[in-house]
């Protein structure tokens, strides 16, 4: 933990970004939670269901291949702040949703709120090889990681009370009001990073991205390797669990907030142990260590209080497995395609995320059982380790440090 101290108090530019992210994704779980405790309230279909937290992803992968372009082309600060407006509209929007007849107006405003917060988590991801390399990449990008857990733990939890004592519309208020907070912090930071300027238009520099993967293997096999973390888009199986199984011995609020911060503080812990450990080698391991946590958790599941302990099982890998896979793109990636092939492997990655989660209503409405559902779904991972296994043997990857 001392080491991601230090790299925050030698970094200011990556202090500050760090501080937005905490800020901005704590007020976003807020709305994450209320929005399901919403739909379970009108009693909508598991189908309904999957495909709200299927949007969460959908949204970023439609806009992949053009932000990519517009990242590596123009100021990365004026376009998170753009982002961050978006962020705060759609969200305070949210308190006009109060029936299922509004459900149209609730799918169109998380479609943008999402895609706002993709286009913006992209645009930050390939700023940070621009302005920090090696095992300082690797440790920023898992103080990202570890903020967004931990900003999970505690939005979760804290807006599963804060749902279930205040209400579902404050929820949605308080949501905005930290977007406003991030969009000052992020005015008033000074981001002195160099856009490689280009003659090409943004149509030539698609074009010109196909051309760098048909030649880059290694791009591809990444960002398929990394895509395997989507799978674990467990919102709609949680929402599900929830319904099945907890509501008549716990608030659903209260569940939902509980199940969600379980496993983040496991997502929030596991770097701790395994950042130092971790190399190309031995991620198989931990793709086979996820497969195994997730199996445990289809076996647990029908207890709410076992669940729990298997949430924290399921989060104590997944940190590690997307730091390390991204910042393995990152290190063997040219810096002239940062933009462009980290909004690729992001829109790989949202439409595994969303995938999972259309699959996990799909599975659902034809009567299989969410512990079978669970499963699959942790078979994955052993898929994944296979693969990667395989890319070992017949590719040179560049290590992280």
């Amino acid at each position: 933990m001392k080491e991601y101290i230090k790299l925050l108090k030698d970094e200011p530019v990556l202090k500050r970004l760090s501080t937005i992210q905490l800020i901005s994704y704590f007020g976003a779980w807020f709305s994450n939670i209320a929005i399901y405790t919403i739909l379970i309230n009108m009693s909508v279909s598991a189908s309904v269901i999957a495909f709200v937290a299927s949007l969460n992803f959908l949204s970023g992968v439609f806009q992949a291949p053009l932000s990519g372009s517009i990242i590596d082309k123009f100021s990365p600060k004026k376009l998170m702040l753009s982002l961050i407006v978006v962020e705060i509209f759609a969200t305070i929007l949210l308190v006009f949703v109060n029936s299922i007849e509004d459900l149209w107006l609730l799918y169109t405003l998380i479609f943008f709120k999402m895609a706002a917060a993709s286009f913006y988590f992209t645009t930050e991801m390939s700023l940070l090889p621009k302005i920090l390399d090696g095992e300082k990449l690797q440790k920023a990008n898992e103080i990202h990681s570890m903020i967004w857990s931990f900003s999970y733990t505690l939005g979760m939890a804290i807006s599963g009370f804060f749902v279930y004592w205040l209400g579902i519309k404050p929820a949605f208020i308080l949501d905005a009001f930290m977007f406003v907070v991030a969009f000052t912090l992020l005015y008033k930071l000074d981001i002195k990073v160099q856009v490689i300027k280009s003659g090409e238009n943004l149509l030539e520099m698609m074009l010109g991205t196909f051309t760098y993967l048909k030649e880059s293997k290694i791009a591809i096999h990444l960002m398929l390797i990394h895509a395997f973390v989507g799978l674990t888009a467990f919102d709609a199986l949680v929402a599900l669990m929830v319904d099945k199984y907890y509501a008549s011995i716990i608030a659903t609020s209260l569940a939902l907030g509980l199940l969600h911060s379980v496993r983040a503080v496991g997502l929030v812990i596991g770097p701790v142990f395994i950042s130092k450990w971790i190399n190309n080698k031995r991620l198989v391991y931990i793709f086979i260590a996820q497969g195994l946590a997730v199996y445990l958790w289809a076996f647990m599941m029908h207890d709410f209080y076992l669940s729990l302990v298997a949430s924290l099982f399921v989060g104590f890998f997944t940190t590690t497995l997307w730091s390390y896979t991204y910042t393995l793109l990152q290190k063997n990636i040219e810096e002239k395609y940062y933009g462009r092939i980290v909004a690729y492997n992001d829109m790989l990655f949202l439409s595994s995320a969303a995938f999972t989660s259309f699959m996990i209503g799909v599975f659902a409405s034809h009567k299989f059982s969410l512990e079978y559902i669970t499963m699959i779904i942790g078979s994955g991972f052993f898929i994944g380790a296979i693969y990667f296994s395989y890319l070992l043997k017949t590719e040179k990857l560049k290590d992280i440090s």
